[in-house]
């Protein structure tokens, strides 16, 4: 009998020793995040999201890009740390952009000793913007004739060939490059963020750009449409000498802010690195036989006229109302990600069909 009544005792015991070490164990959970400062992104900032997060594009991350680009400008320190990377720049003045050979040896050796050609476009980075694309630039055409959203300073440019801006394009330049030598082109960008705001009563914020590029080799016609690499980066441009003083308000910011505040945000780089991205979905542009208003002299750059024929180029496409069906292909899924502005997901759905 007296053996019988210590059993109950012997788990009493037990059962309470767990549930003390259980409560031990998730006392600390909310203190860590703490009441006040309690956020999703402290959550995602936790070791084991962290874990998972780096775990899923596994096979893209040792994966080594053909080419680098890199901007010759230094990144926004406002920038939480798992955002991207923002860059300013100032209205019409020159930024070089170097584009590196990243190739492993023996690494797309179709293209040794020949020219790659690269493909630069200011395009918007809100989704709302890109819907109507095309009326934006007409605007911004009529408010401001014989100007390009985009140009390719020359003269200071090294390594490029062949450079030309159709002047029913406004906002995209090309040229030919030999991965094999050094390749710097200095871009300039003529328009300001602040000129696409909906409503323009002063103080309003600019709304963000992307500069995106877009490299293909020839195929077997002597036709640049076979795509290599693309990639791009986040910016806004102000009038001039606006991008330092932005920049330097930023720094100004980030030194107020606290230890614990500032390890939320990236440090500012002296670069930028354009990340690899989805090719452009529009490529009727991509053709080797010189369009109106090219000019196809290596020594002089065509700038057209700013207000010129209304036939104009196909541009990037309208409102998209396609659906996503489980027949689509993984090349299919990738152009509708791009197009539905989830190009951040591309990585991830890399091999997934619809």
């Amino acid at each position: 009998m007296a053996w019988a009544l210590k059993l109950p005792l012997a788990d009493e015991v037990i059962e309470s020793g767990l549930v003390q070490d259980f409560d031990a164990s998730l006392s600390g959970i909310g203190q860590e995040l703490g009441a006040g400062a309690y956020s999703m992104s402290d959550v995602l900032a936790l070791p084991i999201f962290k874990q998972e997060e780096s775990s899923l594009p596994s096979d893209n991350e040792n994966k080594i890009l053909p080419f680098q680009y890199v901007l010759c400008a230094a990144t926004s320190p406002a920038v939480k740390l798992h955002d991207e990377t923002l860059t300013y720049l100032n209205q019409g003045q020159s930024y070089e952009i170097r584009m590196l050979d990243n190739r492993k040896l023996g690494e797309l050796p179709e293209i040794n000793g020949k020219l790659v050609k690269s493909i630069f476009r200011v395009v918007f980075h809100d989704r709302r913007l890109q819907y109507t694309e095309h009326q934006q630039l007409e605007g911004w055409r009529w408010n401001r004739p014989g100007d390009r959203i985009l140009d390719i300073d020359i003269p200071m440019s090294v390594g490029i060939i062949d450079p030309r801006a159709n002047p029913n394009q406004l906002n995209t330049v090309e040229f030919l490059w030999d991965p094999a030598k050094r390749t710097s082109v200095f871009i300039q960008v003529h328009c300001i963020s602040t000129e696409f705001t909906m409503r323009k009563h002063g103080g309003e914020k600019g709304v963000p750009f992307r500069v995106q590029i877009d490299t293909f080799k020839e195929n077997e016609n002597g036709e640049y449409t076979e795509h290599l690499h693309s990639a791009s980066c986040q910016i806004k441009v102000f009038k001039p000498k606006g991008a330092d003083r932005k920049q330097k308000t930023d720094r100004e910011k980030m030194e107020k802010r606290t230890p614990h505040e500032k390890e939320k945000y990236q440090p500012s780089y002296e670069t930028t690195i354009l990340t690899e991205c989805s090719p452009w979905p529009e490529i009727t542009y991509v053709n080797n036989s010189p369009s109106p208003g090219f000019n196809s002299s290596h020594s002089s750059f065509s700038l057209g006229e700013g207000n010129g024929s209304p036939n104009h180029q196909p541009e990037p496409p309208p409102p998209v109302t396609d659906n996503l069906l489980p027949t689509t292909t993984p090349q299919e899924a990738q152009q509708w990600l791009h197009r539905n502005r989830f190009s951040t997901f591309t990585r991830l759905f890399t091999n997934f069909s619809g």
